[in-house]
């Protein structure tokens, strides 16, 4: 069976598909209803989740001037996604998933909304900050592998799977480079708390394009075994499976040692550029930029193949990034390093993601996401709880440096190990219709 060989049927609605290149295959994961609507509410709600994002920083270090306290509330805001995810996962495969994602956005918009009250209150201190952040935390575990595992549902062309899950990291590039800009400013002319309002209002507009969607994928049954045996299940799956271990664990070192430079952003625009909120709001969105560049050049690809020998050369982009970042004092310089760090960062995220989901079996599909969310997300608390410590220590410039070398290591480590990975790869593809089945790749394709 080759069903990446076969024509799908498109649903009711889904525009036709030109297949001359441009903007029309760039965007082609946009015929499908379900996608408009989900690209349509997401593009309005991810703007608000990234004003809050910068909020809730310039917040802390307002309120503290301290690394150390940055990097403690950004753990308290992700530790419970690294401890729960597992198990939302399970539920994730038993349950029909817009109700999850429809419950998560719910209580994301009531984390927000309480957070704006505090704020723009004056109630607002640090011990409620960090009770909110794990909060949203505990929210995130079921709803970021939710809304990964929920795409292939939106997309009903599997073919074009790829280039929803592109579309769908330049609509969160977007938002990021929109949202810290409009940050800035508000709080420059206000306060903190009408970006945590503006934010728990935008889930109005995901939660009605949820609703509004026609889904015609099969009510997934509960399954007779129990959690822990699903749960076991899905990590003898994960654990075995060499190319997603092999890029889980790339990912969990991205994380751990890249990710949390975003934590020390305020340090570096307050002391290191001596600039205030805008110009944190510049640099996340200069890295915006780069990782928006970087999405819509996935988009514009044709096939999955070649993404494996990508995500390592993303890596190690990435590295150099926050290497450049870390050593630069200038504000245009910075600006640049952001942006190259952006691109490499985004680049091996969609590639992963794209790879991962193309290769995992339907019914573990949302276990294999949630041990992604782990990896993306769940390692990033100790990552900022480290890097905040380290800094309070040596300083948040040379902090950046390190883990900029760390991340370029694991980058060289995973590139060793692409030829066992291309053979592991090669026969799925062929099975999916992706290579050729009735003979071996040709010379100098890679998987």
């Amino acid at each position: 069976m080759k069903p990446a060989a076969k024509e799908t049927r498109p649903e009711p609605g889904a525009a036709p598909l030109r297949d001359a290149a441009g903007v029309s295959h760039a965007w082609r994961a946009l015929r499908h209803r379900n996608f408009r609507l989900y690209f349509g509410g997401q593009s309005i709600s991810l703007i608000g989740t990234w004003m809050t994002r910068i909020a809730t920083a310039w917040l802390v270090y307002r309120l503290t001037h301290s690394a150390l306290l940055l990097g403690t509330v950004s753990f308290m805001g992700q530790i419970p996604t690294f401890l729960l995810a597992p198990f939302a996962g399970v539920w994730i495969d038993r349950l029909p998933r817009r109700k999850v994602l429809v419950c998560t956005q719910a209580l994301s918009m009531v984390q927000s909304l309480a957070l704006a009250a505090l704020t723009l209150s004056g109630h607002i201190t640090i011990p409620l900050l960090l009770i909110l952040s794990a909060m949203q935390g505990a929210i995130n575990a079921f709803d970021m592998p939710g809304r990964q595992s929920f795409l292939v549902h939106m997309v009903d062309d599997k073919r074009d799977l790829g280039n929803a899950i592109a579309i769908n990291s330049s609509m969160v590039n977007m938002a990021r480079l929109a949202g810290p800009s409009l940050a800035g400013l508000l709080i420059a002319a206000t306060s903190e708390g009408w970006c945590f309002l503006i934010d728990g209002v935008s889930y109005i507009a995901v939660i009605a394009s949820l609703l509004r969607m026609r889904l015609h994928a099969p009510i997934v049954p509960r399954a007779a075994t129990s959690t822990f045996a699903e749960l076991k299940a899905g990590w003898t799956y994960v654990s075995g499976f060499v190319p997603v271990r092999t890029i889980l664990l790339l990912f969990a070192v991205v994380s751990l040692m890249g990710m949390p430079f975003v934590v020390l952003m305020p340090v570096f625009a307050a002391k290191v550029l001596h600039g205030g909120p805008h110009t944190l709001g510049f640099l996340m969105g200069s890295m915006g930029v780069g990782a928006l560049l970087s999405a819509l050049s996935l988009a514009a690809r044709k096939t999955v193949r070649g993404l494996v020998r990508i995500i390592p050369l993303s890596a190690a982009v990435f590295g150099l990034g926050l290497i450049g970042f870390g050593f630069s004092r200038f504000f245009w310089l910075s600006m640049f390093m952001a942006l190259v760090a952006g691109a490499g960062m985004m680049q091996g995220m969609a590639a992963s993601n794209t790879v991962i989901q193309t290769l995992v079996t339907e019914d573990k599909r949302g276990r294999v996401m949630s041990y992604y969310t782990m990896a993306f997300v769940g390692m990033a608390p100790f990552g900022s709880l480290l890097a905040g410590t380290v800094a309070s220590a040596i300083g948040a410039p040379w902090t950046v440096i390190m883990n900029g070398a760390v991340v370029v290591l694991g980058a060289a480590a995973f590139a060793s190990r692409l030829p066992a990975l291309r053979r592991a790869i090669r026969p799925i593809y062929r099975e999916m219709g992706i290579l050729p089945a009735e003979s071996p790749a040709p010379s100098g394709v890679q998987p």
